[in-house]
């Protein structure tokens, strides 16, 4: 059974599914080792890790260094991967990008926006795909709340059902309301996974510089489970302070010389 299977049955029994975003080795190891049920190296590192001032700025090589890195770290974890923007404008071009992040480490990839055609592409090279409906935040420059309006909800209801028809794994809904993303969940076979969209979703899924308080940003569809931005502010105030007061390193951080060894090498004994 492929690693991303289970998550059908979990969506049957009523088992919500946890996911959270990794970029780097540690994290993925401590996600893995907390139990996450999927890990998504996403295009949120660029704005969370890499600098850049938007998802858009994210490559291929991007995703697919950080994607080596947390599958080291989580070896028996599923893992999902962005393709970046720009990477699946034909179907062609979804393949061989696919492809690369799927030998990079990824069970999984997913695109933005009612695609069907490169769902069947990517199915047809079998190639599991998440789709990516409400706020794209590759290609919406306003980040507002999708699907508020009848007509919106309608739209996303039927671009969610076009994209399972099509053959996604998942689907990952981003700030809808919450009884949208009701009604799309109730409509699917696929695992819904919620970021912003509600309690009634299959999963829910954040940036993981959110949950540990990376991030000094406050998200209404968010929540710090940490506050690791003030403890790591405080820790390197801490360093700098005993260095430059010469109280680090401390006796107990030095290595000495034997005292034969001190002797012939001229120093004191």
């Amino acid at each position: 059974m492929h690693r991303a299977a289970r998550f059908f049955e979990m969506k049957r029994l009523g088992q919500p599914i946890a996911v959270l975003t990794a970029y780097d080795y540690p994290t993925a190891k401590a996600e893995a080792e907390a139990g996450i049920d999927l890990i998504l190296v996403g295009d949120s590192l660029g704005t969370n890790v890499l600098g850049y001032a938007s998802e858009r700025q994210v490559t291929l090589a991007d995703i697919a260094h950080h994607l080596r890195a947390v599958r080291r770290g989580a070896p028996q974890t599923p893992i999902l991967a962005d393709l970046p923007f720009g990477q699946y404008e034909t179907p062609a071009a979804a393949i061989v990008n696919a492809r690369e992040l799927v030998e990079a480490g990824a069970d999984m990839v997913k695109f933005e926006g009612a695609r069907p055609e490169i769902v069947a592409a990517l199915k047809e090279a079998g190639i599991l795909c998440c789709g990516h409906l409400g706020l794209e935040p590759q290609h919406h420059e306003d980040r507002r709340l999708k699907g508020r309006s009848v007509e919106e909800a309608k739209k996303l209801l039927a671009d969610a059902i076009a994209l399972d028809k099509a053959g996604i794994s998942l689907l990952v809904l981003e700030l809808v309301p919450e009884e949208v993303a009701e009604q799309i969940t109730r409509a699917l076979g696929v695992p819904t996974i919620g970021i912003g969209a509600g309690r009634l979703t299959d999963g829910q899924v954040l940036v993981i510089n959110d949950v540990l308080g990376i991030t000094q940003a406050d998200f209404r569809h968010s929540r710090r489970f940490a506050d690791f931005g003030r403890l790591t502010g405080e820790a390197l105030k801490g360093y700098i302070g005993e260095v430059r007061e010469r109280r680090f390193p401390a006796g107990e951080n030095v290595f000495h010389m034997g005292d034969d060894e001190l002797r012939a090498f001229g120093g004191r004994s």
